[in-house]
């Protein structure tokens, strides 16, 4: 008896711990990435005091049309979270603004007409399940267009430009990993 009581202490001061360090980091900006999309590891939500350019790596709440990633959510592309969508905040790199062009290519996607590295577009999922891609377009006003490098990474690639409003900050690796 003696032992279980011990053993259920541990397991509850345990909890305790990592729950409280969990919230300490989500209060202060930082969220833990356990997708192939980035390095794994700790990240920091950096404030942005400036505009968002090309080349910006960020955490987005996909905001607009949450209807639309129901099925991602289901498949298991999207993580569940605490975004306004029920997602959570997704890192991501932005590769296009508004007024820029997309166009679908055999299967690889053009930024102004300029083939975007690492664009593959899949046809198929990891469980041999239909992808919908993006048909391409103008970027609308305050949205922008995003891309992970990984080639099975569920961005814009799939789901086309998203609201701008959502960007929380910069993405910014504080202790991360590659596999």
């Amino acid at each position: 008896m003696r032992q279980q009581r011990i053993a259920v202490s541990i397991l509850l001061t345990s909890g305790l711990c990592i729950g409280t360090l969990a919230s300490v980091l989500s209060l202060g900006g930082y969220r833990i990435n356990t997708t192939p999309s980035f390095p794994l590891g700790l990240w920091q939500i950096a404030p942005l005091d400036r505009q968002v350019e090309t080349g910006d790596t960020v955490f987005i709440c996909l905001s607009d049309h949450a209807d639309r990633f129901v099925e991602a959510l289901q498949r298991g592309y999207l993580p569940s979270g605490l975004c306004p969508s029920g997602l959570a905040p997704l890192i991501k790199t932005i590769v296009a603004m508004p007024g820029q062009s997309i166009t679908v290519h055999e299967a690889e996607v053009l930024v102004d007409g300029v083939p975007l590295a690492h664009s593959t577009i899949l046809a198929r999922d990891g469980d041999n399940r239909t992808m919908r891609a993006y048909t391409g377009g103008i970027v609308p006003p305050d949205h922008v267009f995003l891309h992970s490098d990984f080639v099975a990474s569920y961005d814009s690639r799939y789901f086309g430009p998203v609201a701008a409003k959502g960007i929380l900050g910069l993405a910014k690796p504080v202790f991360t990993f590659a596999l």
